[in-house]
């Protein structure tokens, strides 16, 4: 696990309206509690005003309204107007702004930290995972990716020694142990279009793009398998009941976006919208682990007369309400530049990387492709929910210890579900193990003193008949004293198993700990 630094930006407002205080709210050695007091500057004030000019006309937010610039202008001449040319003057107000807010974040004791967390990560031969929680709602709409520290030195984002991302930790909990994955199981959402492109085309480019190199052979070479499912245009009650009967870890969605209090909303179609509170319900029970928004002002937060409505941010929303991972736009992305970051991020996750690191290099490449003076690169953001490590795919070593997953790889869409049945409610069986006992790190928990804590695990396998890929599920009976029962369609009577293997057929029924429990029955879902 890689060294973790946290910092958090709060507001001081009775010491002033231009005073924060900066703090270190975890650190990689003990006793970490490192304070400073700092005061947002004109030059800062200055420098963001003229990032809005160029960069996001429409974002008008303001830092601090009484840090007025004075007459003497605190600006280098490059930034005084691009009358030096364009490209010039980019790469200097981009440059200017990231060393700016570096160097107002990192001062005093908050630069020690750093450079002792980054020690202690290079004495490990890793990376040091830094996070930044801004509790002041107008921060939020800055920039902080393109932080650097020196003219010549990579951006924060782009550090190899560093994996940048944000996060709050006003949120709710996530369960106790949230086990990595075995494949990328993805459901891609393309929503209204202002722009009335061809949504079956932008579709069948995107699922593309999402499962290239989903050939077969290649988990044999240590690459996740990858499924992606698509839908164009859902209602509401279309997407919630997609996400409620797979079992998906990666939402994509692109389409029309809209700020406002509560995360705005998701143009799903016309007069059809998605409110982010509601988005953000459904995917925390529903399991999964990260949200990808390539929508209009998914990053940003809603504003009123130039100041930032709190905890308006559709992926800060999703955090707040325990989904593990979220990634917006600050900004519109053009949709070639969109393709080249997804393709290159969805194919680091199944090189099993954490969800930071593959971030991290798609910016890399889109920084490569599109130039550091241009937007792309510093347009995704990225929060983390702070109980989640990033790991959203289990790493290639650790998944050899376990049954491995066998889905087939280069379908374009899953196979029929399993699930089992008890009491009017509905567990998704997992496509590998399923694990069911006692405890709250299982997949299915059952509080009874009769069951174990590894009651017993339900086996999922992907075989051939002939050219067609068929599914079939196996019971494994793990419990101490063989307290797991069986009864078939054809046959009524309970069998008890101890350390057996069987196979599940639809309508068989199930009991685990004491015989006169709740049977459960094991059904596949219609395709």
């Amino acid at each position: 696990m890689n060294p973790s630094l946290n910092l958090a930006v709060k507001r001081l407002v009775n010491a002033g309206p231009d005073h924060f205080a900066i703090c270190v709210f975890e650190a990689p050695y003990p006793g970490a509690r490192d304070i400073h007091d700092c005061v947002w500057s004109a030059e800062l004030t200055q420098v963001w005003r003229k990032w809005q000019e160029m960069f996001a006309p429409d974002s008008c937010i303001d830092i601090s309204p009484t840090a007025i610039p004075t007459t003497s202008n605190p600006l280098p001449n490059e930034l005084l107007s691009p009358t030096s040319g364009q490209m010039s003057y980019t790469s200097h107000l981009m440059q200017h702004l990231g060393i700016s807010l570096w160097r107002w974040l990192f001062d005093g004791p908050i630069l020690g930290s750093l450079e002792y967390s980054s020690g202690i990560a290079a004495g490990q031969n890793t990376r040091l995972r830094f996070r930044l929680e801004i509790r002041d709602p107008n921060l939020t709409a800055l920039p902080w990716e393109i932080m650097q520290r020196e003219v010549g030195q990579s951006a924060m984002s782009l550090s190899q020694n560093i994996l940048f991302s944000r996060t709050t930790n006003e949120v709710e909990p996530l369960p106790l142990r949230l086990r990595p994955d075995q494949s990328l199981n993805i459901l891609l959402v393309l929503g209204e279009d202002e722009n009335n492109l061809q949504l079956d085309r932008e579709a069948a480019i995107l699922e593309q793009t999402l499962s290239n190199g989903s050939i077969v052979g290649s988990h044999s070479q240590g690459y996740a398998p990858c499924t992606v499912k698509t839908l164009v245009q859902p209602t509401p009650q279309q997407l919630i009941q997609e996400l409620e009967t797979r079992n998906y870890n990666i939402l994509f969605y692109g389409g029309h976006g809209s700020r406002g209090p509560d995360g705005g909303y998701l143009h799903l179609r016309p007069g059809m919208r998605l409110n982010g509170m509601e988005l953000a319900q459904v995917l925390s029970h529903t399991g999964v682990k990260l949200a990808v928004l390539n929508a209009c002002w998914g990053a940003q937060p809603a504003a009123v007369n130039g100041q930032a409505i709190p905890c308006s941010s559709l992926i800060e929303v999703l955090i707040r309400n325990g989904v593990p991972a979220a990634l917006g736009m600050r900004d519109q992305i053009a949709d070639e530049e969109s393709l080249t970051f997804i393709h290159t991020f969805v194919q680091a996750l199944r090189r099993r990387l954490p969800i930071d690191h593959a971030v991290a290099e798609a910016r890399q490449h889109l920084l490569a492709v599109y130039r550091f003076n241009q937007l792309p690169w510093t347009l995704p953001v990225l929060y983390l929910h702070p109980e989640f490590d990033g790991e959203l795919i289990r790493s290639y070593e650790e998944g050899n210890t376990e049954l491995p997953e066998t889905s087939i790889p280069g379908m374009a869409s899953p196979l029929p579900m399993a699930c089992l049945r008890s009491a009017g409610i509905t567990y998704k069986l997992k496509t590998g193990v399923t694990r069911i006992g006692r405890t709250t790190d299982n997949d299915i928990v059952i509080p009874q003193p009769s069951v174990s804590r590894r009651q017993a695990e339900i086996l999922c396998r992907n075989t051939f008949t002939g050219a067609n890929p068929v599914r079939t599920y196996y019971l494994r009976e793990n419990s101490t004293y063989g307290t797991t029962w069986i009864s078939s369609s054809s046959n009524s009577d309970w069998q008890q198993i101890h350390h057996q293997e069987v196979l599940l057929e639809p309508g068989m029924q199930l009991k685990f700990g004491s015989r006169n429990s709740h049977p459960w029955e094991f059904m596949i879902e219609s395709s």
